[in-house]
């Protein structure tokens, strides 16, 4: 054998990245189904299915589940989402203006209100009356609720408005000056709308987001006709020793968040390829 056949051998036992990558795939495939195997095997099904889907324990969370639990979560998080988007645009206003102050001030918002925990918000919240004597926020439950969405989402959004404003070309301000508007009146007419239209996809997931932080409102003490859905499939369950309320909680706040996810999805591809 001579010593050109022994260096070519080593070649020939190689493998190119493709097969590598192939038998690798099918070691995972391989794995999921051994997994997927052991869960239908060894899982003890009819106890799950009596304690987190017991169809006569699903039945009684209706029609409260849409009438009462779904509606206000909707009104928490939509009044919620108003509120930290007008918050939010200012604040993003202030972080751009040549006024010191006014960066000063919506830094250390935002940093303060994005390092908080959402939770600790809430229960501040709770605090006000005794805080301030004599002082309730407007709107009562629903207010207070709102409020701490609103403002644990301003920063939020606040950062989402100061990427769409920076994304407007300044080429767009400067030719709204060259006919003779003023620069307040560019901003507002020329440059804010063009921001909002960038910006809807992570907005939209703003909302999902705070959607989802509004089962937060729970802390507040809430009970009777201003529970939401997570504080309502929470009282279910305790009521009837089974986990069922919750399951079909989380079901539906399911069929808001996923449709919601897919939307922003498509909004995100269709301004990729429109740039």
């Amino acid at each position: 054998m001579t010593d050109q056949s022994l260096a070519a051998e080593p070649g020939k036992a190689r493998l190119s990245p493709r097969k590598k990558q192939r038998i690798s795939r099918a070691i995972q495939y391989v794995v999921l189904v051994a997994v997927l195997v052991g869960v239908v095997l060894y899982a003890d099904w009819p106890s799950l299915a009596q304690n987190f889907a017991k169809p006569d324990v699903a039945e009684k969370a209706l029609p409260e589940l849409f009438t009462i639990a779904l509606k206000n979560t909707l009104i928490y998080t939509t009044g919620g989402f108003v509120f930290a988007f007008l918050l939010g645009l200012l604040l993003a206003l202030m972080r751009l203006s040549t006024v010191r102050p006014y960066r000063w001030i919506s830094g250390l918002y935002i940093e303060i209100f994005r390092g908080l925990p959402a939770l600790l918000i809430f229960l501040l919240i709770t605090f006000l009356p005794l805080a301030l004597p004599g002082f309730a926020v407007p709107g009562g439950t629903y207010g207070q609720g709102i409020l701490g969405l609103g403002l644990v989402g301003a920063a939020y959004q606040a950062e989402v408005f100061r990427a769409g404003l920076q994304a407007v070309p300044k080429g767009q301000t400067e030719a709204a000056r060259s006919l003779g508007m003023s620069a307040a009146r560019a901003q507002i007419t020329v440059v804010i709308p063009q921001a909002i239209r960038i910006v809807i996809p992570p907005t939209t997931n703003q909302f999902v987001a705070l959607l989802k932080d509004s089962s937060l409102v729970l802390f507040l003490g809430i009970s009777g006709e201003y529970v939401e859905l997570a504080k309502f499939g929470n009282d279910l369950a305790s009521q009837y020793a089974n986990a069922t309320p919750i399951m079909v909680a989380g079901v539906t706040y399911l069929l808001v968040t996923v449709p919601l996810g897919h939307l922003a999805a498509r909004l995100e591809k269709r301004k990729v390829r429109a740039r």
